[in-house]
């Protein structure tokens, strides 16, 4: 099952870039990722994501290619095939920031000395999850 997850979000990835790719763009491009991780396991997927991948966020926001990351969870229980436990909104400055698959990458050996350990409790960060989905946002204007 992880594997075909994995494969899907490489091919929706390839797609996505070639797609866009040919249409640059100073326009801000949107992602919301969200997480939904097996009960009783939502802090400690919180603590991964706030120790291994948003310091990697972090540097790319310093470098200027992520505009803003916000986290947020909801205040109530959904139904569990609606239930997600995180929303994470990264804005990115534009189409091909979202798309680059070195965003973080030059980050890691600075940051993760033991890139390893690093790799390993991402690994872990993956296995706690029942489903990860990714939405690309557009907003509307509504006074058009």
């Amino acid at each position: 099952m992880k594997v075909k997850n994995a494969s899907l979000t490489l091919l929706l990835t390839i797609v996505s870039t070639l797609l866009y790719a040919q249409k640059p763009t100073d326009e801000t491009f949107i992602i919301e990722n969200y997480y939904k991780a097996k009960w009783g396991y939502a802090e400690e997927f919180l603590e991964l994501y706030k120790k291994n991948h948003y310091p990697l966020l972090k540097k790319a926001q310093e470098k200027g290619d992520l505009l803003s990351i916000k986290i947020e969870k909801p205040r109530q229980h959904a139904s569990e095939e609606t239930r997600w436990d995180y929303r994470v909104t990264l804005v990115f400055k534009n189409i091909q920031a979202a798309f680059d698959p070195n965003l973080t990458e030059p980050y890691k050996k600075a940051l993760y000395p033991d890139l390893e350990k690093l790799k390993k409790d991402e690994q872990h960060r993956f296995e706690i999850l029942l489903a990860h989905w990714d939405v690309e946002v557009q907003s509307l204007p509504l006074d058009k």
